[in-house]
């Protein structure tokens, strides 16, 4: 059976959760599509996101992989479209690191897009009446890591897997610790990412069947 790579990151900046954590807790072992959800939680750390991604793609070898973060402050499931090689961290990482106008990868493009079906996944998410909405910027953290690392990997050593990154925003009583901050219930974040994992499957089949590209 074809798989999934889900990841998701550890808390961080003083949280006691992370709704990615708990969402690749929950589809970890699901099928979907046809295919097998591999789950893995990263660490919030700079140094260890390129190699432990490498092993993970080397070990599963998936169709599809899917990265998920947290994006406080945000009301909606964002499909993020652009990484960009540049870490600017505005606070230090889980292990204390905190580098400023740094390369992701050294001599690699200044950008990739994702190879996700962005507005498909919109869509769907919409018939359902999950908020959602594109997004252009994953930051300059961890997150923006993980996804220039992931979609760097896919387009150089693993041709053919399609990937991307998505944020999700805080659980309730995260932002029960941030008055004035929306929040999302675990059970709709956990909705909307199977949906986009079922869209990008789908839309990948139809790609390979095709022999053509979609945007």
């Amino acid at each position: 059976m074809p798989t999934i790579l889900l990841t998701g990151f550890e808390p961080f900046a003083g949280e006691r959760t992370n709704p990615s954590q708990e969402i690749v807790r929950a589809l970890n072992g699901e099928t979907i599509a046809a295919h097998r959800v591999v789950g893995a939680i990263l660490p919030v750390a700079f140094a260890a996101t390129l190699p432990m991604l490498e092993e993970l793609l080397d070990l599963h070898r998936p169709a599809l992989a899917l990265a998920l973060g947290q994006a406080g402050g945000r009301s909606e499931i964002s499909l993020e479209r652009v990484a960009v090689n540049l870490i600017d961290a505005r606070i230090a990482d889980n292990e204390g690191l905190q580098p400023i106008d740094e390369a992701v990868v050294d001599e690699a493009p200044g950008a990739y897009f994702s190879t996700l079906p962005i507005k498909a996944i919109e869509a769907r998410l919409r018939s359902l009446g999950i908020p959602v909405a594109p997004s252009l910027s994953a930051g300059s953290f961890v997150c923006n890591q993980v996804f220039f690392t992931l979609a760097h990997l896919l387009a150089t050593r693993h041709v053919g897997t399609r990937g991307g990154f998505v944020h999700v925003p805080w659980l309730p009583e995260q932002a029960a610790r941030h008055p004035g901050q929306p929040s999302m219930a675990l059970d709709t974040m956990i909705a909307g990412v199977r949906a986009a994992l079922e869209c990008a499957v789908a839309t990948t089949h139809d790609l390979h069947v095709a022999g053509g590209a979609t945007h």
